[in-house]
């Protein structure tokens, strides 16, 4: 080994994928099953039945003591004293990871109460520590709840909090059979893990590098991205509104996203034109996007298709919004229900006052 090529291996990000509960096991055994090389992929979870099917570099069943393999029962406090019960085992797995993604469906009880405790931990390690995470169904109140409440608290902790709101998800996978739909949530979330990680450790076509996804997730808050593909005529247009027009969260307004990432993926006949063409209309999309960074890469496997992954980073917050939303809804209906009371109530009989008579 050459001292360059040693002064590379020591400089290259050390990245851990690791999946809390049901969903987020489900997408790391996907990373898995895909050969993620470039990434150390942890399955974690309360429910051993589950976490004995799962494909990863480590299993680990957190909360021995407190759960004994049953599981939380849905409950994040459950979730949360699982977490810190096994901290110093999810620490020693931690240690030295310059990277962390924090996998978890929020809503019920292992992810949504782990993935907070998880992320102090990784962030008290010094990693860049990134939350992808899916959204429950509008439908399903209390678990929505919960997640907002986790949403929350990992906004505080992580460097970027990437979401995937199910319900929009829907328009995408609604006709699919159950499974299959849910399925599509572990490949998009683990395509852009996948994509990044690859991306920033493998020798690229144009290399996106540590310091490079730093500026643009460290600003913080709550992240969305879109992927597009295209294929024949006009394949880089229509790959780029792909990954414009379809964000899996409802962003108020895209264009003011603080930092955008693209992670663009081609066969070997991709063009620098068509890099180039793509870095410039998706930053025609975003005008007022502080940072964007690109990188591409060639995939013997994407022959004749183009793919670009896009992060927006730092949207804001659209269930903040929505809450917003609503205390505006209340107030209103207090001050109508006010001035009705007010003209419901009785009104008090008054004798006329006699007119002053005017000497003339």
């Amino acid at each position: 080994m050459t001292e360059l090529t040693e002064v590379r291996e020591a400089s290259r990000p050390t990245v851990a994928v690791i999946g809390l509960g049901g969903a987020g096991c489900n997408i790391v055994t996907y990373l898995s099953n895909r050969s993620i090389t470039a990434a150390k992929v942890i399955a974690a979870n309360t429910d051993i039945n589950h976490l004995v099917l799962q494909r990863a570099d480590k299993l680990m069943l957190i909360g021995k003591e407190r759960c004994r393999g049953k599981g939380c029962g849905g409950f994040p406090e459950v979730g949360a004293e699982c977490a810190r019960e096994s901290a110093d085992d999810i620490r020693k797995e931690l240690e030295g990871i310059n990277i962390v993604f924090i996998v978890a469906g929020l809503g019920g009880g292992t992810g949504t109460g782990s993935a907070p405790v998880v992320a102090e931990i990784a962030r008290s390690l010094g990693a860049l520590t990134i939350a992808c995470l899916t959204m429950p169904f509008e439908i399903e109140y209390i678990r929505r709840e919960n997640a907002k409440k986790a949403i929350v608290e990992l906004s505080r902790i992580c460097d970027s909090v990437v979401l995937i709101d199910n319900t929009k998800l829907r328009k995408f996978a609604g006709n699919l059979p159950l499974k299959a739909a849910f399925a599509v949530a572990n490949t998009l979330i683990g395509s852009l893990i996948k994509g990044i990680t690859e991306t920033i450790t493998e020798p690229s076509l144009m290399n996106l590098d540590f310091a490079d996804l730093k500026a643009v997730v460290e600003k913080g808050g709550i992240s969305s991205f879109g992927i597009g593909e295209g294929e024949g005529e006009n394949r880089v247009e229509k790959a780029v509104m792909g990954a414009i027009s379809a964000p899996l969260l409802d962003i108020p307004d895209i264009a003011a996203s603080h930092g955008l990432l693209i992670n663009i993926t081609g066969g070997q006949e991709m063009t620098l034109e068509e890099v180039a063409r793509i870095g410039e209309l998706m930053a025609g999309h975003v005008p007022r996007t502080k940072k964007i960074i690109w990188g591409a890469k060639v995939d013997d496997n994407m022959t004749g298709c183009i793919r670009i992954i896009a992060l927006f980073a730092s949207v804001g917050n659209p269930f903040e919004t929505e809450a917003k939303g609503k205390e505006t809804d209340k107030e209103k209906r207090e001050v109508l229900s006010s001035a009705l009371s007010e003209v419901d109530k009785p009104q008090e009989h008054q004798e006329p006052k006699p007119e002053k008579s005017q000497d003339k």
